[in-house]
C-alpha cells in the first residue's frame, strides 16, 4: 500500500482573488460616496447706490484677419494686406484716445505675420487695451 505524502508547496499557495474583490469594492465605496464642492462663490450683498449714469464704455475696435491675411476694421475690408493702411485706419478711427480697446479676431489659417503685424501696429500707436480673441476648440 502506497501512502501520498503532502508536499509544503501545495499549502504555501494564496489566493488573492478576494483580496482582489475586497479592494475594488473599498474602491467604488470610496469613488461613489466622495463629494466634490467645485462651486465655491462668495455671497456678499452689494450696498446700494443712486441711480446715476455712468460714463458710456469707449467703443472697441475689432479688427479681424482673413484666411488670406487682409485685414477689416470693424467689418470694413482695407485694399492692401499691409501695416500702413491698417495704421492709417487705426488712427482714423481712434486719434488720440490711447485708452480705447481693440481686439483682435484672427482666422486659424490666417498667415502668423498678418497678426504680428497687426499686434506691432496697435503697440507703436500706444494703445493699451489689446485682447486677441479665441474660441474654445469644438470637442
Amino acid at each position: 500500500m502506497q501512502f501520498r505524502t503532502r508536499n509544503s508547496e501545495d499549502d504555501s499557495a494564496v489566493n488573492l482573488t478576494p483580496l482582489i474583490d475586497v479592494v475594488f469594492l473599498l474602491l467604488i465605496f470610496f469613488m461613489v460616496s466622495t463629494t466634490f464642492d467645485t462651486t465655491s462663490e462668495l455671497k456678499i450683498q452689494l450696498p446700494e447706490a443712486s441711480a446715476q449714469k455712468r460714463p458710456s464704455a469707449p467703443q472697441k475696435v475689432i479688427v479681424s484677419i482673413d484666411p488670406r491675411g487682409f485685414y477689416h476694421v470693424n467689418g470694413k475690408r482695407l485694399k492692401a494686406p499691409t501695416g500702413e493702411l491698417l495704421t492709417l485706419e487705426l488712427h482714423r478711427l481712434i486719434g488720440d484716445d490711447k485708452e480705447r480697446p481693440v481686439v483682435i479676431q484672427s482666422d486659424a489659417s490666417s498667415p502668423v505675420q498678418s497678426l504680428v503685424t497687426a499686434m506691432d501696429v496697435v503697440g507703436q500707436m500706444g494703445l493699451k487695451r489689446l485682447s486677441i480673441a479665441t474660441t474654445q476648440p469644438v470637442k
